[in-house]
């Protein structure tokens, strides 16, 4: 990408960068309506037969929903996204085409140290209210419309923008805010009061592409060829609660974490009240997107370690807490009396990503699953080890967290891989 080009077409009048052409409104797409049919009793009996010998073919596979992969370079050497397109591609049958979506770290090496805004844009007028905000509490060094491409599922797709931009130094002192926490303050006012426009990542150096069809179809769309980084988590969506449109597709982020999901939380309603009480605002009508502020909140803002706050939100069970040490049993009943509305009850597994780490965790009960396997510098996360097999047909460990267990690699720790359960830390 020329870079350098860009930035000097980029003017500094109230319009950032030229209109798109004629914006199309979202669109979601829905399966057709099957009709109904009378069956003779034979008819029946030999249906019921052939379910069950269908049954009994796939009964070892576990389908489970949403499919999820993730890969980093312990190194951080950047790599396209196409092996990680590969291995979610290869989970196909866990997804339905009504979301997907891949975030990308390391992809902006000439704005590393500016805010990516990756903005979705329904209509005209939501671009020129964000475009304000914008100008007005921030430096914007480049605002360009994201390239993409006509793919298969995208007829109907809004329009998508990215701006590279640094707050305003007056506004920081004015408000006596920290960089980062302007930039959710703006995040949160723009996506909770500007109808049609919605910032999907704002991190720096990270962007979200994501929407409504499979993972090839979203690769293709957004050129997703053209990037390069050292980590990509990915995500292919088989919504069951909510619509399947293009702001409720996976990765959800917030500055650099990343969040993709697979499962379904029943606390969904305790947690975004909760998180509510302070000033998250959740839009995008999905309960994924509780787990990204729920862990803004604790890693960013409170900062809490990682292992305390995978047990918030993933908290055992009262009667082992009782079986501990008194120094263990004390401190983790105070995380459940101060944070157990944050505590995430159902069946998940989650992959979630900041600068130079990957983490991956599962339920109390393992109701999801969840794989990570080690070869070289690599590591890799994934719903299904085939996936992983598939783009590194020899790894030198595989990792199987267990229930309420979480394994996070990082870039800069002498040992890369670790596993993490409560209050307790083993090498990989």
């Amino acid at each position: 990408m020329d870079w350098a080009s860009r930035k000097n077409k980029f003017s500094s009048s109230n319009t950032l960068a030229r209109q798109p052409a004629n914006p199309q409104k979202i669109g979601t797409q829905c399966r057709g309506h099957h009709r109904r049919t009378r069956r003779s009793p034979d008819e029946i009996t030999m249906f019921q037969h052939k379910d069950q010998r269908t049954a009994s073919r796939i009964c070892e596979k576990s389908i489970s929903s949403c499919a999820l992969f993730g890969l980093i370079n312990l190194e951080r050497r950047r790599v396209t996204c196409n092996e990680a397109l590969r291995a979610i591609s290869c989970m196909s049958e866990r997804g339905n085409g009504l979301g997907a979506g891949f975030a990308g770290y390391g992809i902006y090496p000439h704005f590393t140290d500016a805010y990516a805004l990756h903005v979705m844009y329904l209509d005209d007028k939501a671009k020129r209210k964000v475009e304000k905000v914008l100008m007005r509490d921030f430096q914007v060094l480049l605002g360009e419309e994201i390239p993409t491409r006509r793919a298969r599922s995208t007829l109907h797709a809004p329009a998508f923008w990215r701006y590279f931009l640094e707050p305003a130094r007056s506004k920081l002192q004015e408000e006596e805010a920290s960089p980062d926490e302007y930039v959710v303050s703006r995040v949160m006012k723009i996506n909770g009061e500007v109808e049609g426009a919605y910032i999907l990542s704002s991190g720096k150096d990270v962007g979200v592409f994501k929407g409504v069809g499979f993972p090839r179809d979203l690769a293709e769309f957004f050129r997703l060829e053209e990037y390069r980084g050292y980590m990509w988590i990915c995500h292919a969506r088989f919504p069951t609660n909510t619509v399947g449109w293009w702001g409720g597709a996976h990765p959800f982020n917030l500055l650099d974490l990343s969040v993709a999901h697979n499962g379904e939380l029943s606390s969904y309603d305790v947690n975004r009240r909760y998180l509510e009480m302070w000033g998250y605002k959740c839009v995008m009508h999905t309960d994924s997107e509780v787990i990204s502020y729920a862990l803004d909140l604790l890693l960013r803002r409170h900062a809490i370690p990682m292992d305390l706050a995978l047990a918030v939100l993933a908290p055992p069970y009262w009667d082992e807490i009782d079986s501990m040490k008194c120094e263990d049993r004390d401190l983790l009943t105070a995380l459940r009396r101060v944070y157990g509305e944050l505590a995430m009850i159902g069946p998940f597994s989650i992959i979630a990503a900041r600068h130079g780490e990957m983490i991956g965790f599962v339920d109390r009960k393992k109701l999801r699953p969840l794989v990570g396997g080690v070869r070289g510098e690599f590591f890799y996360l994934s719903s299904e080890e085939s996936a992983i097999r598939l783009i590194s047909p020899t790894l030198d460990n595989v990792v199987r967290p267990r229930a309420g267990e979480a394994v996070i690699a990082r870039c800069e720790a002498p040992r890369a891989v670790a596993m993490l359960s409560t209050l307790n830390q083993k090498e990989v």
